[in-house]
């Protein structure tokens, strides 16, 4: 009897698959130490305590809109943390550490999909240039936030990470809101690109629940995972496609919606994206008039989100780009930064 060849029918389009290193090896090859696990023990505790009212403080998630060169971005933690601790009483400062970008179409998907900015697609060595940045930045007592993209990426990194974020593209995806479910950090979830805001409320609501999907183990073996859900998410506003969210009347109609709903209400804001149309000139604009709203008395806003680096403005990549400045959205430089700060800073001291 002839045997018959099947074809195999799941192979028209993938042209290679290779070998992945496991979150485990990259946790042994780049363990937490002491100093490190203190930073994000403490920080992830202090940003809850703000998320829920017992510290009056605010939550500043600030750094590049991406990390493209780690040596820059190690400069700019430096500058950051020392900025941190003059404005710890009042302000509960954050590094945004994004190493993966959601793309509306197509281009540079971030450091670890392409760390050699040069489409060889490197991931293993993306991996690894993440993860040590982030200790890094850590040891300084300075902790991370990162937005978590694609679903495996957490095993490799989470640990160190203090605070994350899920963007408005991936908002509604029950992809994320289980991952979000299983995180050991608070997470901000955004209203989508088109201003949609209940659909933020929802991804709190569905994240703060008990789920069971498929993921992988520490070792990198497929496995089911089940969460007791995730208390700590919140709602960030980012605007949208029908124009900014950072209002009063916007924040407290979220409030509102997060009371009807019976979740916890906390609101970060997005000063860049839609709340800003992308102007880094204009995000300054928008930090400003949150900080003289606070300063005035206004209960609600738990946080800011700014997108800074060394040098205003973005580039594109090639070969003679400019040290500290974005490839991806514009970002204010550390100058116009620090002002800012101690601008959030001074309203908080006011409100007191």
């Amino acid at each position: 009897m002839s045997v018959i060849a099947v074809p195999a029918l799941d192979e028209h389009r993938t042209t290679r698959i290779s070998p992945l290193l496991s979150p485990a090896l990259l946790r042994h090859e780049l363990p937490i130490d002491g100093a490190v696990a203190e930073t994000v023990t403490r920080a992830r505790a202090e940003v809850v305590d703000i998320l829920d009212g017992r510290d009056d403080r605010l939550v500043v998630v600030v750094g590049p809109c991406s990390i493209h060169d780690p040596e820059a971005a190690l400069d700019y933690a430096h500058r950051l943390a020392a900025h941190a601790e003059q404005v710890s009483g009042e302000l509960r400062i954050v590094m945004r550490t994004y190493f993966e970008k959601p793309r509306s179409t197509v281009g540079w998907k971030g450091l670890i999909n392409d760390p050699g900015l040069d489409g060889t697609f490197d991931v293993n060595t993306g991996l690894r240039t993440a993860r040590k940045l982030l200790l890094d930045v850590s040891v300084l007592g300075l902790p991370v936030g990162c937005e978590f993209l694609d679903p495996i990426t957490p095993q490799f990194l989470a640990d160190v990470v203090t605070w994350g974020a899920i963007g408005a593209r991936t908002a509604a995806s029950q992809v994320h809101r289980q991952l979000c479910s299983a995180l050991s950090m608070p997470v901000g979830i955004k209203n989508p690109t088109d201003g949609d805001v209940q659909v933020a409320v929802d991804g709190v609501r569905a994240a703060g629940t008990s789920h069971v999907f498929m993921g992988i183990n520490p070792d990198g073996l497929a496995a089911l995972i089940t969460t007791s859900g995730n208390p700590d998410c919140h709602v960030i506003l980012r605007g949208g496609s029908t124009g900014p969210n950072h209002d009063a009347g916007s924040v407290a109609a979220t409030l509102d919606r997060l009371h009807a709903t019976g979740l916890p209400q906390r609101v970060i804001i997005d000063a860049s994206h839609g709340n800003s149309g992308k102007d880094h000139v204009r995000q300054a604009e928008v930090t400003r008039e949150i900080a003289k709203r606070i300063a005035a008395g206004e209960r609600g806003i738990s946080g800011v989100m700014l997108e800074s680096f060394l040098v205003a403005g973005r580039q594109d990549l090639g070969p003679d780009m400019t040290r500290g400045q974005s490839v991806t959205d514009a970002c204010m430089d550390w100058d116009a930064t620090a002002d800012l700060l101690d601008e959030l800073a001074d309203g908080v001291a006011a409100r007191r």
